[in-house]
């Protein structure tokens, strides 16, 4: 109780004093010691939920197509892919897209417990007998303009080893301008495993903000596998959904 009642005056003070803004939707906070994003935004994130591709984690339109396609959308069973299984905390819309970009481009890092705390959440089937954490490397003439990897802070939090085994051997363009059909070719290549990292034999599972279409994390999981690793699975805060079956 007294916790609480030290909890109510600390927000009041706050809330007076620096008028603090939610970090997604900009609005006052009202309870400012809860973290940098409002209760709200947090309430309107849609969480990704059973049906889905068993492989990408796109949510499939019912549990006919899992018995009837192997548990799989139609581009995994189009497509091979070094990861076995990927999952995220929802799609890439809405409230759940405004705190990644509060993370990621307004460089609030302080969101990224949170994020991570509902990436164990909704991925915990992934996380589950798995030996380490490798966040998604960005160039590093990106990662010194960004003044951070996004990646690698909400792999930190996720109560997993962590390592940054895997660099970028070359510069891309960024995944974002890109078609589809050209995204896999712009990261083949990209990546290696660091020298003095051993993933031989492990269950490695890659961290990113945002899955698109799952070139770049198939691309680190190829070097991944080429250096041993026993399996790579992804888990992204978001996902950029796919609404074809």
């Amino acid at each position: 109780m007294k916790a609480e009642g030290f909890r109510r005056i600390a927000d009041g003070a706050l809330a007076v004093l620096l008028a603090p803004a939610c970090a997604a939707c900009k609005q006052a906070l009202d309870h400012p010691t809860a973290g940098p994003v409002c209760g709200a935004c947090w309430a309107a994130v849609a969480p990704i939920t059973p049906p889905m591709c068993d492989r990408c984690g796109d949510p499939l339109p019912s549990w006919r197509i899992i018995s009837l396609a192997h548990s799989r959308c139609a581009r995994c069973r189009r497509r091979a892919s070094h990861v076995v299984r990927t999952r995220a905390i929802g799609a890439y819309e809405g409230s759940l897209r405004s705190i990644v970009h509060a993370l990621k481009y307004d460089g609030r890092r302080s969101v990224a417990r949170a994020l991570a705390d509902a990436m164990r959440r909704h991925g915990s089937e992934v996380l589950d007998g798995a030996d380490l954490c490798v966040p998604v490397p960005l160039h590093p003439l990106r990662r010194y303009s960004r003044g951070f990897n996004q990646a690698d802070e909400l792999a930190r939090h996720l109560g997993v080893r962590r390592a940054p085994a895997l660099k970028r051997v070359r510069r891309t363009s960024a995944q974002a301008d890109l078609p589809e059909a050209q995204r896999h070719a712009n990261v083949r290549g990209a990546f290696c495993v660091r020298r003095r990292v051993a993933v031989q034999g492990l269950v490695v599972v890659l961290i990113d903000d945002v899955s698109t279409t799952g070139a770049t994390m198939d691309a680190c999981a190829q070097a991944l596998l080429e250096a041993g690793a026993a399996e790579v699975r992804g888990l992204t805060a978001a996902k950029a959904v796919s609404r074809r079956s």
